[in-house]
This record gives structure tokens, C-alpha cells and sequence, in this order.
């Protein structure tokens, strides 16, 4: 048993949160880690297979260079928490908060974000691709260079975010497009819009 996967099982025995620690090139595989509450705990190249972080909380943490295999943070609560690097493909965040957090090189592909929140973020140079981002709601958060292609965005809240450096590709909207209501797009992106909305554009 790894020196993480220790620390871990003793916080969540004893009902406390993991605060204060760093771990580096760790391994944890198989735990049940919900509800449990972590405070500036740091992780450097730390890797999590089927690990369940359900209802977890994350306070002033940062993940560099982690990867997440299998791993759960349905109805988890990020905030001012870093990560960058990360690979979590295929996790599930339903209904997951973050608040003022910053997102770099985030993996994220065909993860599970219904119902998630961001507000107060960053993300920059971020996988999206062909997530499950319905009613996914979107606040004051700056997007750079995400890739959304193939994300279902159905009764997403997208008003005033600013998608113009986001790929959005083959993406899913309602009938009425409704989602980009109130959103920022460039210009080259509104023939996607028109495909949706079954309009043919000459050239």
C-alpha cells in the first residue's frame, strides 16, 4: 500500500479531512474517498483507478500531471483548486461545482458533466471532446482554446460565455439553438451554428 493510498484511508476512518500534505508520483486504486474533504493537499503526478470521490470537497488544492482512471466526483465541490495536465477521461462529474478554479491541459474527453457548474474559472488548452455537457451551467469563466467538438451542450446555460476560442464541431444543441443565447462566437464559428439549425450557407 502506497503512502497516499495510507494517508487516504486514515482521513476517511476517522471522519477528518486530508489537509497539508503533498504527494509525489503516487498510486491509489479501488477507494472509497466520498464526502471525504481535502485542504491544500497538493498531488505531482499522483495516479487514481476506480476511485470513488463522490461528494468530495477540494480547498485550495492542486493536481499537476495526475491522471484518473474510472474515478467518480459525481456531486463533488472544487474550489481554488489547480489542475493542470490532468488526465480524467471518461470520469464522472455529474452535477460536480467548481469555483474559481484554473484548468490547464485538462483531459476530459467523453466524461459525464451534466448538470456540472463552473463559475469563476479558467480553462485553457482543454479536451472537452465529445462530453456529456447537458445543462451544463457556465459563469464568468474564461475559455481558451477548448475543445468542444462532439459535446452534447443540450439545456446548457452558456449567456456571456465567451466560446470564440473553443471548437465547437459537431456539437449538441436543442432545436432552437438556444443554448448559444447570449454566448460570444466568432464569426467562423456561425456556419456550425447554421448546420444545427439545418440552414445551408453559399458560398
Amino acid at each position: 500500500m502506497s503512502d497516499m493510498e495510507r494517508a487516504l484511508l486514515s482521513a476517511r476512518e476517522e471522519g477528518e479531512q486530508l489537509a497539508g500534505r503533498r504527494f509525489d508520483r503516487e498510486t491509489a486504486e479501488g477507494l472509497d474517498l466520498s464526502d471525504l474533504t481535502f485542504r491544500q493537499v497538493q498531488f505531482d503526478r499522483c495516479q487514481f483507478a476506480d476511485c470513488d470521490f463522490s461528494g468530495a470537497a477540494f480547498y485550495s488544492c492542486s493536481f499537476e500531471n495526475c491522471a484518473f482512471s474510472c474515478c467518480r466526483f459525481a456531486v463533488s465541490l472544487w474550489k481554488d483548486t489547480g489542475l493542470s495536465g490532468c488526465k480524467a477521461e471518461g470520469g464522472d462529474f455529474r452535477k460536480a461545482r467548481f469555483k474559481d478554479c484554473s484548468m490547464s491541459g485538462l483531459r476530459l474527453r467523453w466524461s459525464n458533466l451534466t448538470g456540472a457548474l463552473w463559475e469563476r474559472c479558467a480553462l485553457a488548452d482543454c479536451d472537452l471532446a465529445e462530453s456529456g455537457c447537458q445543462e451544463l451551467k457556465i459563469v464568468k469563466t474564461a475559455l481558451k482554446s477548448v475543445d468542444l467538438s462532439g459535446a452534447d451542450l443540450f439545456r446548457a446555460v452558456l449567456k456571456g460565455a465567451d466560446l470564440s476560442g473553443c471548437t465547437l464541431d459537431g456539437i449538441t444543441l436543442s432545436a432552437s439553438c438556444q443554448e448559444l443565447r447570449g454566448a460570444k462566437i466568432h464569426a467562423s464559428q456561425a456556419a456550425v451554428v447554421a448546420r444545427i439549425l439545418g440552414i445551408e450557407i453559399a458560398d
